[in-house]
């Protein structure tokens, strides 16, 4: 592995002829619990810590050489298809490029190394709507990195590719967040990831046995809300109350805290019931870092799960809507989904993947 995100690579290669094209996909993720605390200045004061699981809803991306010349950025997902001359694009983010992800990371691997931009069509998709509280956007980014990682033979492993991608979705770019979800696509799995300070980050993978995967698999039910959410107005305020220092505050992101450690011993153990009380104490927690991240609808939807039997749950990512996760009891699955469902969310069971990003050719 390279220790380095900014070295520039040697081995620059652009995909030859017009048939082949590199495809990349990063799985989402559930933040089971300290989601906030990778978020500055707490992290580089006190240390984050965050226990996530990556599951089978995935961010794809595809290049490809374009034959017009031009460099198109295409998401049919959003219905999305934009132009550009590469001139444009040479280490410089258009101003008016609607993509903006696909935009910031050709033109952030374009200056950090060298890269001449050629005439590529950049194709994106995800398994689920803008503003789902998945890391959506995030693992967007990473594929767009992995993609390009691949076609350009840059000589990144996954720290560097994680870190690059945080750089430019937060820095380069400007868009709140954490940095989790970066880490979460690029490894994969389940992990329990520490945030230092100077950037530092160290991602422990979590060995669960079959039975214990198995027993959280059929006890995890997701659900979205219909409500896509703009996260950055909840994290900007967060990141207010971290600035502010306020008591209250502190004591609310240290419970955060303590409860990934917390968490990951009862997942360890395969404790589902113990992984509930813990989910419900953090969601509560959770709250009262920053106004919006509840409201009457996920109450709802939440009081629903209850009733039918949930044990434990709350809102995954920032909140304001996106999606929810439950823990059930397994006999009573079938009765939650169908409660929420009938309350108006779209709600399923969810497998845990292994797996993070990949890259093939076509």
């Amino acid at each position: 592995m390279n220790s380095d995100p900014h070295t520039r690579s040697s081995h620059t290669r652009p995909i030859a002829g017009t048939r082949n094209a590199v495809r990349a996909r990063v799985p989402l993720r559930l933040g089971l619990a300290g989601g906030g605390t990778d978020l500055s200045p707490y992290c580089d004061d006190f240390g984050g810590a965050v226990l996530n699981t990556t599951i089978d809803r995935y961010a794809y991306a595809f290049i490809e050489r374009s034959a017009d010349g031009n460099v198109h950025f295409i998401a049919p997902d959003v219905g999305i298809d934009e132009a550009f001359d590469p001139r444009d694009i040479n280490g410089t983010i258009p101003v008016h490029a609607k993509l903006r992800l696909h935009a910031g990371v050709l033109a952030g691997i374009s200056r950090r190394f060298s890269v001449q931009v050629e005439p590529w069509r950049i194709t994106s998709f995800v398994d689920a709507p803008p503003g789902s509280g998945l890391g959506s956007s995030s693992a967007l980014v990473v594929a767009l990195v992995e993609a390009f990682v691949s076609l350009l033979q840059l000589p990144l492993g996954p720290y560097d590719v994680a870190h690059l991608a945080y750089e430019i979705e937060r820095i380069d770019l400007g868009l709140q967040g954490g940095k989790q979800d970066q880490y979460a696509g690029t490894f994969g799995g389940t992990n329990f990831i520490e945030f230092l300070a100077q950037n530092q980050v160290i991602v422990n993978p979590l060995r669960l046995s079959s039975r214990i995967r198995n027993e959280v698999e059929m006890s995890l039910v997701i659900a979205f809300t219909g409500v896509s959410r703009a996260s950055a107005d909840i994290i900007a305020e967060q990141r207010s109350g971290l600035l502010k220092v306020t008591e209250e505050t502190m004591r609310n992101m240290h419970r955060l805290k303590q409860d990934a450690h917390d968490m990951k011993n009862a997942l360890l153990r395969g404790e589902v019931a113990h992984m509930a009380e813990i989910l419900n104490r953090s969601w509560e927690a959770k709250k009262n870092t920053a106004r919006g991240i509840s409201n009457p609808l996920i109450e709802k939807l939440y009081g629903q799960a209850m009733a039918d039997g949930a044990i434990g749950g709350k809102v995954s990512g920032a909140g304001g809507g996106g999606f929810m996760m439950f823990l059930v009891p397994p006999e009573r699955r079938v009765q939650v989904i169908r409660g929420l469902n009938g309350a108006g969310a779209q709600a399923g069971g969810v497998h845990l993947v292994t797996e993070g990003a990949e890259t093939w050719l076509s």
